[in-house]
């Protein structure tokens, strides 16, 4: 009988471990290069949130934090400024505008596993249209007369008036979904159905996201595991986070004068792109002197837009001459209706009854653009024996209490964020205080008229007017200043809305 060993020698043994160390080691060194691509985003901003939920909230640093990461909406606007279906799939609109029939997507969740379906959708826009909402964009819905939800892919909106702005506007951070059960908490503990879930805030310094592994669409899942969104106001200590690699990102660079120290820096690189960020010096046009046309229109004309560009932002920025950027369908350059004319302004103020001029306040915020263009106006303004005091005013609380709800202000300068928003002059109220019934007229006719070439010719009548009429000096586009690690792809260079939308971001190889 012969024996047959299973078991290996012990020296065959040690030779198999050795081996099998080797290979391991072998495979370790080709899976962990130097410098493996990183999963992880440190991102800057200026300006921390004051909440996390955008549909009850105005300010753009919100949704800088949630939109497209934590939230969706049913449609989404895209880098170029276009809709794209979201979480509605497809949807149809009645020949006579005023009915809108949504597909929504299937096998969708919430965070917090609650299923969106079309009664989710209804609550959402219920919520944000109804009595006691407090939506910053109620006026968004306010045409939406009711809500039908035949089943639960199929969402119908039916309208006292045609909205031909309304699928636009749905993409708006105002207009995401919220779910019926979260909603409430979302101003701390965000839950949406984005490709990133909120995971902490440390008030004063951080928000931190994760990613969502259960997202409802697979194609677009988020390819970092996490973001930490850092709140830095200084400009300087923007720069040297960025510079000591503290930070990999600062989409939105608040210092135009630092943007040159980056030159020749071997790892980080600089992007000029395009916003809807108008910088404007709003008036009280119901207070005297502003209540008189010839008196706006002088100080219009006493303003050289370039000097401020150059004194305020580093002569980075687009002149305007109205509440319109180059960007907006229909847009027309209204900086020739009143171009800079020193004795054309002096001569508009005497004709008005000052001819030695006025003295007057502007409220002025602490972002940096808003004393620095101040200052140069300021100058400027002195030339036709306008006297122009500047008071600093905290944002966004003073400036909302005394500016936006008290309209208790002269001048002010704000740079208003939202896309397409030309028909704030139409608002009633609004911190301008500005009637003008002709104007008020094309807004209304945007909205009954679908065709875009329609819309872009009413469009440019509207700037006309505003041009003419000159509620606000209008000063500049601003520009989006963003630095960021050469090997992180996927931010986006311009921002047709005030975001940072990360699904598509990730780290090069």
């Amino acid at each position: 009988m012969i024996k047959v060993s299973l078991a290996p020698s012990a020296r065959l043994m040690r030779r198999l471990s050795v081996g099998v160390a080797l290979s391991a080691g072998i495979m370790m060194l080709a899976l962990t290069p130097a410098e493996a691509a990183k999963t992880t985003l440190n991102l800057g901003m200026s300006v921390e949130p004051t909440g996390l939920d955008p549909t009850i909230a105005a300010p753009v640093a919100i949704g800088q934090v949630t939109w497209q990461n934590i939230f969706e909406g049913l449609v989404r606007i895209d880098e170029t400024g276009k809709v794209q279906p979201q979480l509605a799939k497809s949807w149809e609109i009645s020949p006579d505008g005023l009915t809108y029939t949504f597909k929504l997507q299937s096998s969708v969740k919430f965070h917090d596993g609650a299923v969106f379906d079309s009664a989710a959708a209804k609550f959402a826009l219920d919520r944000a249209r109804g009595k006691d909402s407090i939506n910053p964009q109620k006026r968004f819905f306010a045409s939406i007369a009711s809500i039908d939800t035949p089943d639960t892919e199929t969402l119908v909106l039916h309208l006292s008036t045609p909205t031909g702005s309304l699928i636009y506007w749905l993409g708006w951070p105002a207009s995401v979904m919220v779910g019926p059960k979260s909603a409430a908490d979302d101003k701390t503990t965000p839950v949406g159905t984005g490709p990133f879930k909120f995971s902490t805030w440390a008030k004063g310094d951080r928000v931190e996201l994760v990613r969502n592994d259960d997202y409802w669409n697979k194609e677009g899942s988020a390819r970092l595991d996490k973001v930490t969104f850092r709140f830095i106001n200084d400009p300087q200590a923007q720069a040297a986070a960025l510079k000591s690699g503290d930070l990999d990102a600062f989409p939105e660079f608040s210092a135009p004068e630092l943007m040159s120290s980056f030159d020749g820096d071997a790892r980080l690189t600089t992007k000029v792109g395009n916003t809807e960020l108008k910088v404007v010096a709003g008036m009280n046009n119901a207070r005297k002197p502003f209540d008189d046309k010839r008196v706006r229109q002088a100080l219009m004309m006493a303003i050289d837009r370039q000097t401020v560009i150059d004194g305020a932002w580093s002569g980075l920025g687009t002149a305007i001459g109205s509440h319109y950027t180059p960007n907006d369908p229909g847009y027309q350059d209204m900086t020739g209706v009143l171009p800079y004319n020193v004795e054309k302004a002096k001569a508009l103020l005497t004709e008005a009854g000052y001819p030695n001029g006025f003295t007057f306040t502007i409220k002025s915020p602490q972002m940096a653009y808003a004393p620095r263009s101040a200052q140069v106006m300021q100058a400027m303004l002195a030339e036709i024996g306008v006297t122009m005091n500047i008071e600093p005013t905290e944002f966004p609380a003073k400036w909302v209490k005394d500016v936006m709800t008290s309209r208790d202000y002269d001048m002010t300068i704000v740079a208003h964020a939202e896309p397409m928003d030309i028909d704030i002059y139409s608002r009633d109220p609004y911190y301008f205080n500005y009637k003008n019934p002709a104007f008020n007229d094309l807004v209304k006719k945007v909205q009954e008229t679908a065709d875009p070439a329609g819309q872009a010719k009413i469009y440019g009548e509207a700037q006309k007017i505003l041009a003419e009429d000159v509620p606000a000096l209008y000063l500049f586009v601003m520009p989006k200043l963003g630095v960021w690690d050469k090997k992180l792809k996927g931010l986006w260079e311009n921002e047709p809305i005030p975001s940072n939308v990360l699904s598509n971001v990730s780290w090069e190889d």
